[in-house]
């Protein structure tokens, strides 16, 4: 009992945490949105927000759930429900961040690069890219509901140690490998694009770097600009990305290699599978506030714009 409880809390206090964040910066975007000028970043933050909170409340919560000892509370429609949005939501996540690095880099791209070619007309045109993701990623999942039951319908001498509340049927060769084959794919080709957009904001990144030296050097007065700190940030969020993204598989790997999975072990990696939606949040709230200043130094001005909103700029 003991033991539930402190594996309860561990899961319960980061997981509620992790939504009030998102909520906080879903929040704060949305009503953003109808006083000022549509973003792209804005709304590509108001979808990650959002697909983190599913993440949270489809894997965070029945994890936290039954981490304290309450393994049956989930019948098979439930089940259906839950791992299929969770699954859904973590492509979603990966989709989501990966577009977020192509549009700061496109945003940062000198005029006459080919970068500016990708910047799209209108931040509305976004809505329709964030469909095509759902789409994608519910396509991806689709073999989940049929192989997904409640674990009250199952031998208990089939299910493996764990916190366990859902049940996860064998399925054929061919579907099996089929679905697991277009997760791997949808992976390296939002990964590459990632990658190849943190490298290109590195090497502006650099460049801004030296021209900042030579006016520190011809001692002029030199301030950070907005997109420069957005930038910055970005490639932090996508370094906190890829950590808990290799971690989780690291450890998934070592499972399939495995017969005997410690139950301490399982719950880390179940643990780091929500880092990303957990601490993604508080990265951008912590930006926020070390912009906190500068909404002071505006309160003269004829219109009032929120820091967190200036801190990505499009």
């Amino acid at each position: 009992m003991a033991l539930n409880l402190v594996k309860g809390i561990i899961f319960l206090s980061p997981t509620v945490l992790g939504i009030l964040g998102n909520v906080t910066v879903f929040v704060n975007y949305v009503l953003l949105l109808g006083g000022t000028e549509m973003k792209s970043v804005q709304l590509i933050l108001i979808h990650l927000a959002f697909t983190n909170i599913i993440i949270l409340f489809a894997k965070g919560i029945p994890k936290t759930i039954s981490a304290f000892g309450q393994g049956l509370f989930l019948h098979d429609t439930g089940c259906k429900i839950v791992v299929y949005l969770e699954r859904v939501a973590r492509g979603l996540s990966i989709c989501t961040s990966s577009l977020l690095t192509v549009t700061q880099a496109v945003t940062m791209s000198p005029t006459d690069s080919m970068w500016r070619r990708l910047k799209l007309k209108s931040p509305r045109h976004m809505l329709s890219i964030f469909i095509l993701f759902w789409i994608l990623n519910s396509l991806i999942s689709m073999n989940l509901p049929l192989s997904i039951i409640s674990i009250n319908s199952v031998n208990i001498s089939q299910i493996t140690k764990g916190d366990k509340y859902c049940y996860f049927l064998p399925e054929g060769w061919i579907i099996r490998w089929t679905f697991l084959l277009l997760m791997v794919l949808r992976d390296a080709v939002f990964l590459g694009i990632m990658g190849g957009s943190s490298g290109y904001l590195v090497f502006l990144l650099c460049r801004h770097h030296q021209r900042v030296l030579h006016l520190q050097s011809s001692k002029f007065l030199y301030k950070t600009p907005p997109e420069i700190r957005a930038a910055q940030s970005v490639l932090f969020l996508m370094l906190c990305f890829l950590v808990f993204y290799w971690a989780d598989c690291a450890f998934s790997m070592s499972f399939s290699s495995s017969l005997n999975i410690d139950s301490v072990v399982l719950n880390i990696q179940e643990y780091v599978s929500l880092g990303y939606a957990m601490l993604s949040p508080f990265v951008l709230i912590h930006r926020d506030e070390q912009l906190g200043t500068c909404c002071h130094s505006q309160e003269d001005s004829k219109t009032h714009r929120n820091c967190f909103t200036d801190f990505f700029c499009n």
